[in-house]
Parts: C-alpha cells; sequence; structure tokens
C-alpha cells in the first residue's frame, strides 16, 4: 500500500494470496481476497463509550440527535388530530344545534361527521411539503435546526393516510347511517339509492373516494418503481388531487352542512361550507410553486453534451444560465418533445462551482429510455469494459437545430439534506449504486472550496470520508475518472475514498486481482483498494469515533431503504452526547 494513502484505522495484515494463487481453489481465494481487503479499513478497537451508562438528560439527548424532531413533528401532528377529534366531538356529539340529528342517527352520526371534519383539517397540510422553492428557501433559515424539511415527503405520506383513514370513517359512517335509517323508516332501499348514489353529497363523495383510492394505489413504492409506465402512472393519477379537492368543495356545500343532516330531494339551501377555507393558504402557496414552474418552464436550455456510458447510464450537460445552485441538489427535468407533461426528479451531479448543470441518469423506464434514444444513445450494443470505447459523446454547437438535439426545460433547484454536509466537521458520504449522483456534485465542490477558498461560503470541513457500495465493475467505470481527478488533486488528503464491490468475482477477475496488485487498485485504479463484501459498518463507526472523539459527523445517504436503516440505527448507536455525534441524512425526492 503506498504511504500517502491514510485510512482512518490501521490497517491488519492481509493475507499473501499471491504466493498460493497457484494452487488455492477460486471460491477458497475469493474469501481470502475479500477478507483481506475489508480489513483495510476496519479496527479491533473496543467501543471505548458504549458501556457508559447515561442518565435522563443524556438519553434524551441523545434521543434528539437522529429520532427528536421528526418524532416530536409526528407528535405535533397526531395531537392536532386529537384536538380536532375533541373539537368534533365538542359540535357533533355535545352541542345543541345536532341534538335532533343524533337522536335520529345514533352515536354513529358523530363518528360520520367527525370524519369529514378532520378530512377538512388534514387538507390543509397536504400541499405545503410539494411548496418546494418556499421549503428550499426555509432550509437557509434558522428554521432547519427546528423542523426536518428534508422528510417532507414522508410527512405528506402521513397526512394522506391520515386522510384515507378518516375517509374510511366517514364513508362507513354514512353507509350505516343509510341502511340504519332504511330499517328505522321503513323506506326501503329506495332510501339507500337515493341518499348514497343519487344526492350531490353522495355523488361526490364516491368520486372522492375513488379519487384517494387510484393515488393511493399508483402511489405505493412497489406500482411506482414498476417498469413499463409505473412512474407516469404515478404522475398522472396523482393530479387527481385537483378533482378531489373541487368535489370536496362541491362535497360540504348542499344539505351535508345543515344541522338535520337531511340532503337530497329534501334539500332546499346551499351554503359555501368551510373546506375552502382550510385549503385557501395552502392552495395559493401551491398555486404560485406550479405558476412559478410554468415561468421556468419558459426557458429553454441548450444541450451541450451529451455522453453514452457502461451500465445503461447516460449523462447530459446544459446551459446553466442564470440558475444558483448548492451541492446535493437536484432539479425537475422535461423535455416538451418527448412529453409536455411529464417532470421527472434528478439530482444534480454538477459542482456550484462550475459553469454548466449535468445530470448521469439511468436508463431504466420508459421516459428515459425515450429520451436517451432521442438523445442518439444506444444502450442496445453489447458494452465493453474500456469507457473510452463504450461512450458515445456528441458535442453541440450554439445552434442545437444543427445537429437536431431537443431544448430541455428544468424546475428548481431543490434543497435536500446534504446540503448541510458543509455545516459538520466531518462527514460520512455513503451511495449505492447509482444513488452516488449527488456525492459527485458535493466532491467537486468540496475539492473547489478547499482549492479556492471563497469567503462567502463557510466551510468547516476537516476530514470526508466516501463509501461506495456497488455491484459490479460496469457500475464502477462511469464515476470512477472522477475519483481519479480528486484522487490526484487531493493533496491534504482531505477525501478518502472506499470502493465496496458486493457482487460475486469471477475466477478471471480474482487472477487478475491477485497477479496485479501494486500502488494502483487492478479495479479502479486509484490509490486507494477496492474492498470485497458489504462494509462492516460497526467497525467503520467505531473507526471514526476513534478518529475524531467530541466531533459532529454527518453522515449523509443516497440508495436503498434497507441500507439507510442499517445506517440510521449505527448512526444511533455510536453516538453519545457528550462524544462523538452522528447526525443522519437520506435523500428523499
Amino acid at each position: 500500500m503506498p504511504t500517502d494513502w491514510h485510512p482512518i484505522a490501521l490497517p491488519l495484515p492481509a493475507p499473501d494470496v499471491r504466493r498460493r494463487a497457484s494452487h488455492v481453489p477460486p471460491a477458497k481465494l475469493a474469501r481470502e481476497v475479500s477478507s483481506g481487503s475489508t480489513r483495510l479499513l476496519q479496527t479491533e478497537g473496543e467501543a471505548t463509550r458504549r458501556g457508559q451508562e447515561l442518565g435522563l438528560r443524556g438519553r434524551l439527548r441523545l434521543w434528539m440527535v437522529n429520532e427528536g424532531y421528526s418524532t416530536i413533528l409526528v407528535g405535533v401532528w397526531v395531537l392536532l388530530n386529537v384536538l380536532i377529534v375533541m373539537g368534533a366531538f365538542l359540535t357533533y356529539g355535545l352541542g345543541e344545534t345536532h341534538a335532533s340529528a343524533r337522536k335520529r342517527y345514533t352515536p354513529v352520526y358523530f363518528f360520520a361527521r367527525s370524519g369529514a371534519f378532520c378530512m377538512e383539517a388534514c387538507s390543509a397540510f397536504i400541499m405545503l411539503p410539494f411548496c418546494r422553492t418556499l421549503i428550499t428557501w426555509a432550509k437557509s433559515t434558522p428554521l432547519n435546526t427546528l423542523i426536518p424539511f428534508e422528510k417532507g415527503v414522508a410527512f405528506h405520506k402521513i397526512v394522506a393516510w391520515t386522510m384515507i383513514g378518516w375517509a374510511i370513517l366517514h364513508s362507513a359512517g354514512h353507509v350505516v347511517l343509510d341502511i340504519y335509517l332504511a330499517v328505522h323508516e321503513k323506506a326501503g332501499f329506495s332510501l339507500i339509492v337515493e341518499r348514497a348514489f343519487l344526492s350531490v353529497s353522495g355523488i361526490t363523495g364516491w368520486i372522492m373516494d375513488i379519487c384517494l383510492a387510484v393515488m393511493a394505489w399508483f402511489a405505493v413504492e412497489r406500482n411506482r418503481r414498476r417498469p413499463n409506465g409505473g412512474y407516469e402512472r404515478f404522475w398522472y393519477s396523482h393530479h387527481l388531487f385537483i378533482l378531489f379537492f373541487i368535489g370536496f368543495q362541491i362535497h360540504v356545500m348542499p344539505c351535508s352542512a345543515r344541522p338535520d343532516f337531511n340532503y337530497g330531494n329534501e334539500c332546499k339551501n346551499v351554503k359555501a361550507g368551510n373546506f375552502w377555507k382550510y385549503i385557501l393558504v395552502p392552495g395559493v402557496l401551491y398555486a404560485g410553486e406550479r405558476l412559478l414552474r410554468f415561468f421556468r418552464s419558459r426557458q429553454k436550455r441548450r444541450l451541450i453534451e451529451v455522453i453514452q456510458h457502461p451500465s445503461d447510464v447516460m449523462e447530459i450537460k446544459f446551459q446553466k444560465l442564470e440558475t444558483r445552485t448548492v451541492a446535493g441538489q437536484y432539479i425537475f427535468i422535461n423535455c416538451p418533445e418527448i412529453d409536455p407533461l411529464q417532470w421527472h426528479p434528478f439530482t444534480l451531479t454538477s459542482a456550484p462551482e462550475e459553469d454548466y448543470l449535468s445530470l448521469h441518469m439511468r436508463i431504466v423506464g420508459d421516459w428515459t429510455t425515450a429520451f436517451a434514444t432521442r438523445l442518439g444513445c444506444d444502450f442496445r450494443k453489447k458494452p465493453v469494459k474500456n469507457e473510452k470505447d463504450a461512450r458515445k459523446a456528441v458535442q453541440v454547437a450554439d445552434d442545437t437545430k444543427v445537429v437536431g438535439l431537443p431544448h430541455v426545460v428544468i424546475d428548481g433547484p431543490f434543497g435536500t439534506a446534504s446540503e448541510d454536509v458543509f455545516k459538520f466537521e466531518v462527514a460520512v458520504l455513503v451511495g449505492a449504486g447509482i444513488g452516488v449522483t449527488p456525492f459527485s456534485s458535493i466532491l467537486k465542490s468540496i475539492f473547489y472550496r478547499h482549492a479556492y477558498p471563497d469567503p462567502s461560503k463557510p466551510n468547516r470541513l476537516s476530514k470526508v470520508y466516501f463509501f461506495w457500495v456497488i455491484r459490479d465493475f460496469g457500475s464502477l467505470e462511469w464515476f470512477h475518472s472522477l475519483l481519479h481527478e480528486i484522487e490526484e488533486q487531493d493533496l491534504g488528503h482531505l477525501i478518502e475514498i472506499h470502493t465496496y464491490l458486493t457482487a460475486k468475482l469471477k475466477p478471471e477477475d480474482i487472477e487478475n486481482v491477485v497477479l496485479n496488485t501494486g500502488d494502483r487498485d487492478p479495479i479502479s485504479g486509484l490509490r486507494a483498494p477496492t474492498h470485497f463484501g458489504r462494509p462492516n459498518w460497526d467497525r467503520i463507526f467505531q473507526s471514526v469515533t476513534d478518529t475524531h472523539p467530541d466531533t459532529d459527523c454527518g453522515v449523509f445517504f443516497c440508495g436503498p431503504p434497507v441500507l439507510a436503516t442499517e445506517l440510521h440505527n449505527k448512526c444511533n448507536k455510536y453516538t453519545h452526547p457528550d462524544g462523538t455525534r452522528f447526525f443522519f441524512g437520506k435523500e428523499q425526492f
């Protein structure tokens, strides 16, 4: 190992696999290579602080590091719903105005009305997480230390499922009431049909239920990620919220707002209801967000370069114009020639210091396939190991009409958890597969800030550990040129790079690793070695704790939920309120 590479912990000696390569079975040789390589990073040191007993105050401080604010936010939401139910009980369960309705309709009346009352209140919050421009601005304010804005999508899901629960309660309550009236008043099945399917409130109620069900079904992770149009079905179906809100406003207008609970042909008066009051402010904010997107979409951007990488990855570069970005942010991109209505989120891989914007997108869906084909990429060709031969680049002139490439329009950029990387002394960046894209921008920006200091851009970073967990060699090729450049120019050893290959090695690959060991890793060409197998996160976190005692470390991740949960748990496990603290952040679009 070269002397100018400094791992975070003293390495243990690796077995001498070169001497025995000629007669050791490939399977056993793979195990030895894997075990020797993965131990390069890790230490046998015991957790020095795990045995310390924490008092109530210490456990509270530990809980607040990664769980506190999010849990408090959920608790406030639950409390708000409890208060709303209590208000509904005071109004519909005890209020004199509704006494006759309670007497006629039994206690089920209270549950039916409470469901509607709570749905109205939830509607005030459902759109706020997607006022992305407002949230991006709020992340730059002191509010970011109290409110986990990066978890807006998770909060949106909580509000949505809460609304679905209240909708089920409301609809079930009305069905029970209609059946009760049909039996109690001996009106027969015709009363049920009239009240549930022929009245304005009944028709709009079923339309709202259908809209909620369709939106929820296509928003489920499994359905949203299905190939052949899964995301497109999610995208278009979610616009049913417009029909849902219109239906909601009509639903509360005729007679259902009356205390006697009569509607249908008996209804004479029509009232506006209270629903519009709940969605007025968030509706204006969201409408302003969409209006801003409309004006942004009128600014077409010229493509500068298109690069076809191995492993079905395409890189595009386009004009930056007056767009101001921060490392780790993402944008929504639209190609009007492909579909003027579809906007897809992608993380920027260009640094804010660069004079262009760039994206790396994996070609896995209908839209990305159509977009890549339109730009001249052909991923049906058999890939080759040499990226120079596998890469197809198109240099675009000033006038795009010369080469016929389409314009693109963007919305954003918008903030993510990774924006906070420069607020920590030590950063641990973890990318899994294509999830490495946010860290392309961050790594380049870190290098620029240290190579060309700018007083207007504060930077506390003193050490960065970058971990890339990938499955095969091909997924490493398109990114390793950036890692090469960073490693060559990072003279102060600020950034430490670790790559992990998790796929099973072929015998010829093992022979290549064994016979070509030297100053450079035979796989990546980096000075830092490539590790085989999955990272041992316990030893890695302990190594960081021992190397940086009493330090705040930011752990930023982009990748699959399973690994996110594991890293989140490790951050909690190795955080000490009076020592090293690990703050976990995950990319969410």
